[in-house]
């Protein structure tokens, strides 16, 4: 009995021990009520960090030692200062290198000269501008027109004159042409011209349209080769 009855005794004693050497735990509660007026200012803590020192903008000197701060300019992007820039520009007298214009004269109601009908009106007049005007007219030449002068030193027939001078058109047989196989030959003959022009000159050079000597106006039309007087004639009545 006596043994039974110290196992209790020793078990409390052993409890009683522990809980002493255990660390406190904080209250939960009253550490967060204590953080919540302190973060809302009510309660001053040793522990709140003091606030960070504001950082110069100004740029250092080669001592060491901040600049002082240029005064208070408008941004480069703003009307203002383009103006700015703008008057200085021309304060100078010239611009990318190339003299500046002139100011306009302005009036003092605010209008330049050229459009202050009073300050015109102090330099013209009516009459001035009527002698102006006469003046004008007394230059004016009128130039008539005149035909065109007729080539000189050619020796090539003129195929325009030649279409204008005839009315018949192509196809129609005017001149006697005899001989065999007018056709072909004319066909070879003319695949030797770069152009029905061309051709029609020289048929005009060799004795045409009454001879055919080289055989190109196999038909007797006086035309050589495929070459037409319609345009030419067109031309002329438009």
């Amino acid at each position: 009995m006596q043994s039974v009855a110290r196992v209790p005794l020793f078990l409390g004693f052993s409890l009683g021990l522990i809980s002493a050497c255990a660390p406190q735990i904080p209250d939960s509660g009253a550490s967060y009520a204590a953080r919540e007026a302190e973060l809302s200012g009510g309660v001053a803590s040793a522990e709140r960090l003091a606030a960070p020192a504001p950082v110069a903008s100004a740029p250092l000197t080669a001592a060491g030692t901040a600049a002082p701060l240029p005064a208070a300019t408008a941004p480069a992007d703003t009307p203002e200062a383009i103006a700015a820039e703008t008057a200085a520009v021309l304060a100078t007298g010239a611009a990318d290198g190339l003299p500046s214009a002139p100011a306009p004269v302005v009036t003092s109601s605010g209008l330049s000269v050229e459009n202050d009908f009073s300050a015109v009106s102090e330099n013209r007049s009516i009459q001035s501008d009527a002698a102006l005007i006469a003046e004008n007219r007394a230059r004016y030449e009128v130039i008539e027109p005149t035909a065109l002068p007729s080539r000189n030193g050619g020796s090539q027939p003129n195929i325009v004159a030649y279409a204008l001078s005839s009315s018949h058109p192509k196809g129609t047989r005017i001149y006697n042409r005899v001989g065999l196989n007018l056709q072909a030959r004319s066909e070879r003959k003319c695949a030797g011209y770069a152009s029905p022009d061309l051709a029609q000159i020289d048929f005009l050079a060799r004795g045409g349209p009454e001879r055919d000597r080289i055989g190109v106006d196999p038909d007797g039309d006086g035309y050589a080769c495929s070459w037409d007087p319609a345009p030419f004639r067109k031309a002329q009545q438009g």
